[in-house]
């Protein structure tokens, strides 16, 4: 199966544009408090103009489901991507109004809870896959800060889970990440930048070409 990668934090068409030309299967824009957040008409603007293959993924923290149909219906979105604060029934909810042709992505945090939270999540039939990311007391997603992947390969990535791996990837460890997690993808947003919200050109297409290399 080929490695899932996901370029995340998208701000602008230009960088959306660069990434997807990079080789990325799916970006993700983040309406949620963040340095990358964007509003849905900036998204609307930008979907349009994206290829039909590229996935294009919401990040939603804190957010009602009416709330994230009515970001998807603006803004041609394929998948949310729900963190914390999201109401567990919101899979099945989201799962009855788009069908199949949504991706819907639970976030679990790296902690000592983890795999308990895993465990539970694998009952979710509505669920297309985790992203296993790390957190701060202040930031929920694109800390910078990688998570102890040992310790995830032995409690959380498996074969049989469609596993995400995020948090501080970046193109100079995201190879060491593949070799031990094995995930079935990876999500880069702060490691491909060159501030917040604005990538680099460079990182992300070596980002992609490395983490393609490694997977093979």
């Amino acid at each position: 199966m080929p490695l899932w990668i996901k370029i995340c934090g998208n701000t602008s068409l230009s960088d959306a544009q660069l990434a997807a030309e990079a080789g990325a299967d799916a970006l993700g824009f983040v309406f949620a408090p963040s340095p990358r957040r964007v509003t849905p008409d900036l998204v609307a603007a930008i979907t349009p103009h994206l290829p039909v293959a590229v996935e294009k993924i919401g990040v939603f923290v804190d957010a009602s489901v009416e709330e994230i149909a009515a970001t998807i219906r603006t803004t041609g979105l394929t998948g949310a991507q729900l963190h914390s604060g999201i109401h567990a029934d919101a899979t099945a909810q989201l799962r009855a109004v788009f069908g199949h042709a949504l991706r819907i992505l639970r976030v679990v945090h790296f902690n000592a809870n983890a795999a308990q939270e895993a465990a539970a999540l694998d009952a979710d039939t509505n669920l297309d896959g985790l992203l296993i990311d790390s957190r701060t007391a202040t930031a929920v997603g694109g800390t910078g800060i990688t998570f102890d992947w040992d310790a995830a390969a032995a409690t959380l990535f498996r074969g049989d889970r469609k596993m995400i791996a995020a948090g501080g990837l970046n193109p100079a460890n995201v190879a060491e990440a593949i070799a031990t997690l094995r995930p079935w993808g990876v999500d880069a947003v702060s490691g491909v930048e060159a501030s917040p919200g604005r990538k680099d050109p460079a990182k992300v297409r070596a980002f992609i070409a490395t983490a393609r290399a490694a997977s093979h």
